[in-house]
């Protein structure tokens, strides 16, 4: 195991709010393996990159020597986390969260260690459990301590439902950490008060309380909002590694030192060009979730499409001239035939009077214009985004 000191700063890096960093220094300092626990809920079945910064943290504690515990909430995902939400999370059946967890992991264990973590569900203790073991649960908790969460309170103060089973929450992802006898709990900073409750349950079953580790929530490609597919400002973990690449390509420098702390774990170098540097970040976000060849091809296929501006050996989508020849229709065509992407009639006349449409590198802004197509023309619908018409 490495040094002390070292394993502290790593561990540190990058992190919203621990409590404590004594507590984690002391744990450190003992030399033996640390349990470290991360919960997730399988309420859907695809991740994207903001889900991987606690996943990061995780395996930097794996890489130290610790034992990372990645809890499957197949019980929790049941009752739905209430953290930072507005209204009741629609419940899922047994087996939709069966079938994301399944998803889930497949796609967790491309930056964990698979042989290294102990998965657990937490249905192995939950499920046995009898009511008269739910009812002694409960009596560890008052509801005072639950009505203080900031979103319960704001939505009874909007006159807004706050559903009983939700007030379990906190509850039952607090005896997980009984349960597994976690050292520390990693979580984004909207999971404070239930890794706290857990802390508590720990204390009053003598345990030695886990450490919080609290994780900054990762902004997505517009670099302000959250990372979220609703917003569509994501990095899917499946998406293609162009795709990817060129998503990455995308994000502002500001941006770009967050996205290397939390993704991957080190500190941007200041000395480096900014291009290199997203290029290498880029490069390596898609060989963690693809492989280090498809990285390399990836980053090859982008320069030749940006920096190298050479169209004829750059690999894009090929397709066929649709009905429509206009080049609103063309463009529309293209999204749907070339990346399985739908856009709005006001979105593609958007793309198209701003200038970000070009054919063979000539802006084209008509929108009712019929050039001459051929077979073999380059069509650049957006900033990442070509294709070549047969």
């Amino acid at each position: 195991m490495s040094s002390i000191s070292e394993q502290l700063e790593t561990l540190m890096r990058g992190t919203a709010q621990v409590i404590s960093e004594k507590e984690l220094l002391k744990k450190l300092e003992r030399d033996k393996p640390l349990r470290v626990k991360l919960g997730v809920d399988p309420t859907a079945p695809d991740l994207h990159l903001g889900h991987g910064v606690p996943l990061e943290k995780l395996r930097q504690f794996q890489e130290f020597g610790h034992t990372a515990v990645l809890i499957i909430g197949d019980f929790t995902a049941l009752i739905g986390d209430p953290s930072g939400r507005s209204k009741t999370r629609p419940q899922l059946s047994s087996e939709e969260v069966l079938e994301n967890a399944r998803t889930f992991t497949d796609q967790a264990f491309k930056i964990l260690d698979k042989d290294k973590t102990e998965l657990r569900f937490n249905g192995e203790w939950f499920k046995k459990m009898t009511f008269e073991d739910v009812i002694r649960l409960n009596a560890r908790v008052t509801m005072q301590q639950m009505l203080q969460r900031e979103d319960f309170k704001a939505r009874i103060a909007a006159d807004q439902e706050v559903r009983l089973h939700e007030i379990q929450y906190p509850i039952v992802q607090g005896w997980d950490s009984v349960m597994v006898k976690a050292d520390v709990e990693l979580g984004a900073t909207d999971q404070l008060f239930n890794i706290l409750v857990g802390r508590d349950m720990q204390k009053s079953e003598g345990m030695e309380q886990q450490v919080v580790m609290l994780m900054p929530i990762l902004e997505g490609l517009d670099g302000t909002q959250k990372m979220s597919k609703s917003l569509g400002n994501y990095i899917g973990v499946t998406e293609a590694p162009d795709e990817m690449f060129g998503k990455l390509m995308s994000i502002s420098d500001e941006l770009m030192g967050r996205y290397y702390t939390l993704l991957m774990g080190v500190e941007l170098d200041a000395t480096q060009h900014p291009m290199d540097a997203k290029k290498q970040l880029a490069q390596s976000v898609v060989a963690r979730f693809h492989s280090d060849g498809e990285a390399v091809s990836a980053r090859q296929n982008w320069e030749t499409k940006f920096s190298k501006r050479d169209h004829e050996a750059a690999d894009m989508p090929e397709i066929s001239l649709g009905e429509r020849r206009d080049l609103l229709g063309v463009v529309g065509h293209a999204y749907e035939a070339g990346f399985d992407s739908k856009r709005s009639g006001s979105e593609l006349r958007r793309l198209i009077q701003q200038g970000s449409v070009q054919l063979n590198g000539e802006k084209v802004t008509d929108l009712k214009s019929e050039p001459d197509w051929k077979a073999g023309d380059v069509l650049k619908l957006d900033k990442k985004r070509f294709v070549r018409l047969k």
